[in-house]
């Protein structure tokens, strides 16, 4: 059986994607499933499903990508890092109108809302829309309007990330920083400022002046880091971009002083298992540091990075990290939290979804004792 027939056979039967080898408590998918979320680390275009996809291949058929959503399983299956790059960026040049970015926008908060997303920050690269074509301003208008219904029709709050993909260099980087802080273009939903892409051969302090505007500007900084390179580029995200949460920083796990210093500051790490897995930046699950991580006492939150390109949602990454941290309800809601606490919702936005995660908890466990 190939890598992608597990995937395969679970969309056409309907069910969720199962990661390889995935145990879990016998209640833990149903109390998942139920569970008010946040989300902090996925990504606009990476979160298109598969029907979406299909969709824009289909609206320009120019493009390489299948118009089958099954041969999209396949597409989505990666040999290393490098190759998952290539597969992202030729969907990313699916998005060329306006009409394109409304439509994925609100599809990708419509499935947030099925799984119980109640707020959730968005990673969006303007610049791949902008280089492409898409007036800038109708970019930002069709983020917000999507925003904006999204609340309305699934009350699903959205924010956004703009970020820098680095493997375009500084010009990338100067653009994504004058859309970011310029007021007559920046949207109402931007509250961070952030950096993607390939680690290796982009050395993080490069983009230390415009994380600088940013951060001028009010906009928190949350670049990637130690996904695919080790420890210092943590260090450098810390040290040269003022990062207050780091993006996957999978290599953490190898400096105990940075493991101390993440869990001293709360500076919590942007975890997504499956995602690792599936670009080679963990070997397996069994490898995965999540449980040092939270075991030094780093604030973790879980999160599904480009979920339909790794076969994957929050609610199976929720289920893979109570497996490898054994944890149960309590933990899980836990887990709800850290999200909740490391977010940048408002003070009393926070003290509500807390208070939401708990009630349900509450409820949840009264009934399974119930007579």
């Amino acid at each position: 059986m190939t890598r992608a027939e597990p995937r395969r056979a679970a969309r056409r039967s309907g069910e969720e994607p199962v990661t390889d080898r995935l145990v879990t408590k016998p209640t833990a998918g149903d109390f998942i499933a139920g569970l008010p979320k946040a989300e902090l680390h996925v990504h606009h275009i990476g979160s298109a499903s598969p029907r979406i996809v299909a969709e824009l291949a289909s609206r320009h058929p120019d493009s390489k990508v299948p118009t089958d959503p099954e041969a999209l399983v396949d597409y989505f299956t990666f040999t290393d890092f490098a190759h998952f790059i290539e597969v992202y960026l030729s969907v990313v040049d699916l998005i060329r109108t306006p009409e394109d970015v409304r439509l994925l926008t609100y599809e990708v908060a419509r499935e947030l809302a099925r799984q119980q997303v109640r707020y959730a920050e968005l990673t969006i690269t303007p610049f791949s829309s902008t280089r492409r074509g898409i007036d800038e301003k109708a970019f930002m208008d069709a983020i917000e309007d999507a925003r904006k219904a999204a609340e309305a029709e699934f009350g699903t709050v959205l924010r956004w990330c703009f970020d820098i993909p680095g493997e375009a260099g500084l010009e990338s980087a100067e653009e994504t920083a004058r859309l970011a802080t310029d007021d007559r273009l920046r949207p109402e939903g931007l509250v961070s400022f952030g950096l993607g892409g390939p680690e290796i051969g982009v050395p993080r302090p490069q983009f230390k002046p415009y994380f600088d505007r940013a951060i001028a500007a009010g906009l928190h900084s949350v670049p990637h880091a130690g996904e695919t390179t080790g420890p210092q580029t943590v260090w450098d995200a810390l040290t040269h971009l003022r990062a207050e949460r780091i993006g996957h920083g999978t290599s953490s796990a190898r400096d105990e002083k940075l493991l101390a210093h993440l869990a001293e500051h709360r500076i919590a790490l942007e975890v997504c298992p499956t995602s690792n897995i599936a670009t080679r930046a963990v070997r397996s699950l069994d490898e995965h540091p999540l449980r040092e991580f939270a075991d030094a006492g780093v604030l973790v939150t879980i999160n599904s990075d480009d979920p339909p390109m790794f076969g994957t949602d929050l609610n199976n990454e929720y289920a893979v990290a109570a497996r490898l941290l054994d944890l149960d309800e309590r933990g899980l809601a836990g887990l709800a939290k850290n999200a909740v606490e490391a977010s940048f919702l408002d003070p009393a936005g926070k003290a509500r979804l807390a208070a939401e995660i708990d009630t349900y908890t509450d409820a949840y466990l009264a009934d399974r004792i119930a007579p």
